[in-house]
């Protein structure tokens, strides 16, 4: 007999034996049991692979606090995201995503391919345009419990370099993505860390209703490399305190229609370049921490059944608040606090949105607006704009986009037009003095009017296969 005639036959012992033993559970569940051990040895688990394929053309546009642009009317660019998961029980499962984000052809000639500036830090590293490499984006282990706590809570657990992209809200620009963990409004990057959600639906009677607990570790201490002179690898020099960051997101209702999420989070000893007297760097230095409040709303269909066009509409809104904690240090160029202040400054944003049916079925049109503050501080450095991140903008930021689905949602074209006009500088800075906001004036009058950018724009077309 065959391996596949073996697991076929094993099958339907147990099918035939069920009503047999109605009576002994535990001798069926044994025999799933070896079933399934069956199927492990004749290579019936594996890992399961999806691939995420698109191309696009961005037409970029800057102008600069002095008057004068600069541009790239054609940049051309390929992403590959290779998904990975497997299931080996009901209550465990395996994920991973590795990516390749780069630029047609060679990059780099007109600049110092030795400085690559921050393109390949660890937050951004697989949302900016790099080599030909593949990065791991996504790997973790999912754990799904019930009986939390001695009760019949439903709960998870995961741990491992989390799906922290690509969030709640700003994933409807996407076309047909599900949104990821986070709030997308406040963060928006990679990170290594852990979960716990806990389902409160049960407990509560409320529609939806959960909690989930994160915790992340943005940047590690260890300083001395390996095989050092002093054999003290991977020892901590005490140069630089670790970046961690802890939050919780809690769901009050969703019941599929309307569903509220809001998240707080907390990090710690954050970072921006330092310079000497000379104006030189001297490398990262730390300067404080950061809190940050969001509630986001969205509300998948208006009213109830009133037409087609209203049940397929979707409206979102978010609002969010931001907050330094500068810890008075200064470096030695005379760089201090956070956002270029040493006093706890607070800044807020607000985001609206709206998707639509369009013309033909499948497709759709959304339009985004949203707006920043003096002192607003995101953490979405890896928001999916070549021209920055639009929810970081101290200023206003307009959006529209077309989806239309090809064949079925596995190949779809996207038109999207993108532009930000910017009310101070340093929306997509660090938390030092790259973060301080200026005024367009301000800038021209130190100077740096060809260094700060009023406006920017990005059109782009974009043509996708996710299956």
């Amino acid at each position: 007999m065959n391996n596949k005639l073996t697991v076929i036959a094993a099958s339907l012992l147990v099918a035939f034996c069920a009503p047999v033993f109605a009576d002994q559970a535990e001798d069926i569940a044994q025999l799933k049991e070896q079933v399934r051990e069956l199927q492990t040895k004749l290579g019936g688990t594996n890992l399961k692979f999806n691939a995420d394929y698109r191309v696009t053309s961005d037409s970029i546009e800057y102008k600069m606090a002095d008057g004068t642009t600069a541009k790239n009317s054609a940049l051309l660019s390929n992403r590959l995201e290779i998904g990975m998961g497997y299931q080996p029980f009901d209550n465990l499962i395996f994920h991973g995503l590795l990516s390749y984000n780069k630029a047609f052809g060679e990059t780099g000639i007109n600049s110092d391919p030795r400085n690559p500036g921050m393109g390949n830090f660890d937050w951004v590293t697989n949302e900016n345009l790099d080599d030909n490499s593949l990065k791991v984006k996504e790997v973790y282990m999912l754990y799904l419990g019930d009986n939390f706590l001695g009760s019949d809570l439903d709960w998870s657990g995961s741990l491992g370099r989390r799906p922290s992209t690509d969030g709640f809200l700003a994933n409807n620009r996407n076309g047909y993505d599900q949104p990821k963990s986070p709030l997308g409004h406040s963060i928006n990057v990679e990170f290594d860390g852990l979960s716990l959600a806990v389902k409160l639906d049960k407990l509560t009677g409320i529609s939806g209703m959960d909690a989930k607990l994160c915790a992340g570790r943005g940047l590690s201490a260890t300083a001395t490399p390996r095989f050092s002179s002093t054999g003290a690898d991977y020892s901590d020099t005490g140069a630089m305190d670790n970046i961690d960051m802890i939050g919780l997101i809690f769901t009050p209702y969703n019941n599929g229609q309307y569903d509220i999420k809001a998240q707080y989070y907390y990090s710690n000893n954050l970072i921006d370049m330092g310079y000497d007297n000379t104006g030189t760097p001297t490398g990262f230095e730390q300067l404080g921490d950061l809190q940050n409040l969001t509630l986001s709303m969205q509300v998948n269909g208006v009213g109830e059944f009133i037409n087609d066009f209203l049940d397929d509409t979707v409206l979102f809104a978010s609002v969010s608040a931001s907050q330094t904690l500068p810890d008075g240090g200064m470096t030695a160029g005379g760089n201090y606090g956070m956002l270029g202040s040493q006093d706890n400054e607070t800044g807020y944003s607000y985001w609206v949105g709206a998707t639509v049916p369009a013309f033909f079925e499948g497709d759709r049109f959304g339009l985004e607006f949203n707006h920043g503050s003096k002192y607003w501080r995101s953490f979405t450095y890896g928001e999916d704009t070549l021209i920055g991140s639009k929810i970081a903008a101290r200023g206003d930021a307009y959006e529209a986009y077309y989806n239309i689905p090809i064949i079925g949602e596995s190949l779809y074209f996207q038109l999207r037009y993108t532009y930000i006009n910017y009310d101070y500088s340093g929306s997509n800075g660090f938390f030092g003095n790259s973060g301080a906001p200026m005024t367009m004036a301000e800038a021209n009058a130190m100077g740096m009017g060809g260094m700060v950018a009023e406006s920017a724009q990005d059109i782009r077309a974009m043509i996708r296969y996710n299956y």
